[in-house]
């Protein structure tokens, strides 16, 4: 098995779906062809958060899998987000997704320990089984420091240490803890490849990192391949250019009153950059209004983002 590279720019399509509320593969697969032709996109990750992936049905999610597939033409991985909440029903969710084509699992933590916190080892567990289960590669999710489902240090090594595990997705949102653990994390598991996913404020972690895995990605890839080279040589001036570029664009999509708003702005960006026809999404995600439109659209200009040719 080639280990999949996820060295560069990963990121998490949103989800189109017709006026009607139906997804739109046709749409799909035009944000998946535009995306994989980008020189620096290393995989795309669908069925996450900003796809919206916990609202389709099980039918939805695996015809959305064969359609990125068959749009990216072997250029790039699909990785699929696994959410299921038993051990099992994720396990078998995966084999499922390997089966329609997916070749890596952004594995989520079960969601009931949000709110009550995991069982030591569970987390464990629950990666050995969908990794063997289903041959996908496995991307260890590190959710905010603010959750209970927020692994601690011992937890992400015990994940790491499993054959099927080659990457983690960082979005701790606790520096502290993010240069404390990570260098420990690469110590441990030199092989580990790291990659950030704080896609509200990325400068901090540039440094540290040997990818993005973010929704912010399906948006602005361009500049943001250019601030993970920037990241990679060290280049603080130049990163915190591209930072201060972006910045509008960043707080348009992501300093809003939810992060999960920011699905429903990176629709609304797409749409005025060429890529979508129009911005719908699925409860219980809502619309933002016009002032919101015209936000994102004034940002996205004052950051020089053009419109894309497809």
């Amino acid at each position: 098995m080639v280990e999949i590279d996820f060295r560069g720019l990963n990121p998490a399509p949103i989800t189109a779906f017709t006026r009607d509320g139906k997804i739109d593969y046709e749409a799909n697969a035009r944000v998946a062809r535009w995306l994989s032709s980008i020189d620096g996109v290393k995989s795309l990750v669908i069925l996450g958060h900003a796809g919206e992936g916990t609202f389709l049905t099980d039918d939805e999610k695996l015809e959305l899998i064969r359609t990125y597939v068959d749009a990216v033409e072997g250029k790039v991985p699909v990785v699929a987000g696994i959410t299921g909440e038993g051990t099992m029903l994720a396990a078998q969710e995966a084999k499922r997704a390997y089966d329609a084509g997916a070749r890596g699992a952004l594995v989520y933590p079960n969601h009931g320990w949000l709110r009550f916190g995991f069982q030591k080892g569970a987390p464990r567990d629950r990666y050995k089984a969908i990794s063997e289960e289903s041959g996908l590669q496995c991307i260890l999710f590190q959710y905010p420091d603010v959750t209970k489902a927020c692994y601690d240090l011992q937890t992400q090594l015990d994940i790491a240490s499993l054959p099927g595990v080659v990457a983690t997705k960082n979005g701790v949102r606790n520096m502290r803890r993010w240069y404390t653990e990570i260098p420990i994390l690469k110590s441990e598991h030199p092989d580990l490849q790291i990659m950030s996913c704080h896609d509200e404020w990325l400068l901090p972690t540039m440094f540290d990192v040997d990818g993005l895995l973010v929704g912010y990605g399906s948006l602005t890839p361009e500049p943001l391949i250019d601030l993970i080279a920037a990241g990679k040589m060290r280049d603080y001036p130049a990163a915190r250019a591209i930072h201060d570029r972006l910045l509008p664009v960043t707080k348009a999509v992501y300093h809003r009153g939810s992060h999960m708003e920011g699905t429903v702005a990176l629709k609304l960006g797409l749409v005025h950059r060429g890529v979508l026809d129009h911005a719908t999404v699925r409860p219980p995600l809502i619309d933002l209004g016009d002032a919101a439109v015209k936000e994102i659209q004034d940002a996205l200009d004052a950051a020089g983002i053009e419109k894309v040719r497809l």
